[in-house]
């Protein structure tokens, strides 16, 4: 086995790829009184708590434990994310642990796989351990059910034609609403191919030496490309990067969005870990797409993806997301290929090893990861159902904000459509799945994010994209035993979210009367303003005291959540006579 060299001198061996497919993933988080502090070859308790069998555990050559979320706890205490991120609450609310800090305590146990449930026990019954969980493997939705395999179509043998025609007539999701997104309309609009924009795509299998993907392409930032090369392994990657940066050069197909910088972060580390590493190299207003999903509370076990569901169910990979929308970046979450009612009960009820601020965060409520999610909806050609009907494998509920089109891709990679010997030059036709229907989302918000970058504007924010999403768009329709109310969400229609997205309103209030007494000071606070608002405001006296200023005042704001504001207004009355005065405010944006 290989072995590796760490700057603390240790020579253990190094372990097997900690995710990727077929693998599980051990997670533990420390007590906050133990203020633990582990590397690869042990673990100490800063505050000299009880370690029980944790001690033993991280000294064994065979186990090698990790902070999750960085190379040490210092490191992601010391978090790059932006000075009032820091003391963000893990919840919607300012109750709870904080976000960091919160992170700081989770680490990932690398064993081999025979023996994670008996360290998961032996860790739960450690003093200095609040929780421990096993997650399932994570995997590409590529199955609709038992029955069925999605994107399991083989390459065509005959060779590709000296030059790959145009098939970008076939990508009807480039087309107009109601059937498309309107991509063609978006394309005529400054900055409406993603200009200036950044996505990373986390999964795996990515072929970047694919004839179609030569530009704009970042290549793959952690974790390993393709950890289980052949020819075939990297379809699901490369036909996602076709969806969304296809290269414009008359041949194959056009992405949605393609002068958009993509990258891509392997799944082949910890899920949560992959995440936090992409959402590094990224900054507000740009994209991060996830495309996998595990198997949740009802998964029966075996061949099938029936009960899979949304990542962000599990608290790692629920912080994880949490701390890129933080950082202002759009994270879109593929809902899944589960067949599951997102808000059924049994998602309230948390894992053996949770912590104890775990909540549903398909709820909204106590706990909201800040994500895009989305379902999968049918193509306007009738084969699978009416136009954006839900298709029956894709996950549907509350949560969910949007859909794409979830058959009938036309995509980079497979080989259905061109295939031959020369995997670079392979084309489908027919990619499927949330896998599909997320790209579709993501390269609908890297064209609003480029137009509104071209006509200097800030970018959308998480909440902001959301929103938008759910208000304009192609509406969901039925479908014979799947109704319009198993909620997938609308279709985005670019040539109604680009304007909405620029769209400027403006108008002016009071929000609340005060009074000052003589020379005092006193502070007042109006709550729940949308973050993407830019408020103005200025406390006007109507007491008049002739001769001199009457009254100064300074704005404080609280980031309160993901999509509001606190505004803290504190306000000093000037003169020797009690004010009255106005707090009004000025919507600019």
């Amino acid at each position: 086995m290989a072995r590796s060299t760490t700057g603390d001198g240790d020579n253990r061996p190094e372990p097997a790829p900690p995710s990727g497919p077929g693998r599980r993933e051990l997670i533990m988080i420390g007590t906050p009184e133990a203020e633990l502090r582990v590397t690869t070859t042990g673990a100490r308790s800063l505050a000299n708590a009880d370690l029980g069998e944790l001690a033993g555990i991280a000294a064994d050559p065979a186990v090698v434990i990790r902070p999750l979320f960085g190379p040490s706890e210092e490191r992601v205490l010391a978090s790059g994310v932006p000075d009032d991120a820091t003391d963000q609450p893990v919840g919607i609310d300012d109750t709870g642990p904080t976000l960091v800090a919160e992170m700081a305590r989770f680490y990932h146990v690398d064993a081999p796989d025979d023996q994670l449930d008996e360290l998961m026990e032996q860790l739960q019954a450690s003093p200095a351990v609040a929780g421990a969980y096993l997650k399932p493997p994570a995997d590409l939705p590529v199955r609709a059910d038992v029955l069925e395999r999605l994107n399991d179509m083989p390459p065509d043998d005959g060779d590709a034609p000296p030059e790959t025609p145009d098939f970008t007539s076939r990508q009807g999701y480039l087309d107009a609403a109601p059937g498309g997104i309107d991509a063609r309309w978006a394309w005529t609009q400054p900055g409406g191919r993603g200009d200036a924009v950044r996505i990373v795509d986390c999964e795996w299998g990515w072929r970047f030496t694919h004839e179609d993907l030569t530009e704009n392409q970042g290549g793959v930032i952690a974790g390993i490309a393709d950890p289980t090369p052949d020819s075939r392994s990297t379809n699901h990657g490369t036909a996602v990067l076709g969806e969304i940066s296809g290269d414009v050069n008359g041949i194959g197909v056009t992405g949605i969005s393609p002068q958009a910088v993509i990258s891509a972060s392997a799944f082949s580390v910890a899920s949560a870990t992959a995440i936090r590493s992409a959402a590094d190299r990224l900054g507000p207003g740009d994209l991060l797409l996830l495309e996998i999903h595990r198997g949740g509370p009802n998964y029966p076990g075996g061949d099938t993806q029936f009960g899979f569901i949304a990542i962000e169910w599990w608290p790692d990979d629920y912080l994880a997301i949490r701390y890129a929308v933080t950082k202002g970046i759009v994270v879109v979450e593929a809902a899944g290929n589960g067949s599951q009612d997102l808000d059924d009960a049994v998602y309230d009820t948390p894992r053996p090893g949770f912590p104890s601020w775990w909540h549903n965060p398909f709820r909204r409520t106590s706990l909201d990861s800040g994500a895009v999610v989305v379902g999968a909806g049918a193509p306007p050609s009738g084969n699978s159902g009416p136009d954006r009907s839900r298709l029956g494998f894709s996950n549907f509920g509350a949560c969910l904000d949007a859909q794409g089109w979830g058959r009938e891709v036309v995509s980079t990679g497979y080989g259905n459509l061109q295939g031959g010997g020369n995997v670079d030059l392979w084309y489908t036709s027919s990619f499927s799945g949330t896998s599909s229907a997320s790209p579709i989302v993501v390269g609908a918000l890297a064209c609003t994010q480029g137009a509104l970058r071209a006509h200097g504007r800030p970018p959308l924010s998480p909440a902001r994209a959301r929103e938008l999403l759910r208000s304009t768009g192609s509406p969901q329709q039925d479908a014979t035993s799947r109704p319009a109310s198993q909620r997938i969400g609308n279709r985005p229609d670019l040539r109604a979210l680009i304007p909405a997205a620029l769209r400027t309103n403006q108008w002016t209030g009071v929000q609340f009367r005060g009074q000052v007494g003589a020379h005092a000071t006193k502070q007042w606070f109006t709550f729940r303003w949308p973050a993407h608002w830019h408020v103005v405001w200025h406390m006007m006296p109507v007491t008049p005291v002739v001769g001199a200023p009457e009254v100064e005042w300074d704005v404080e704001v609280e980031r309160a959540d993901a999509s509001r504001v606190t505004y803290w207004l504190t306000v000093r009355n000037l003169s020797g006579t009690a004010i009255n005065f106005d707090g009004r405010y000025a919507v600019l944006n």
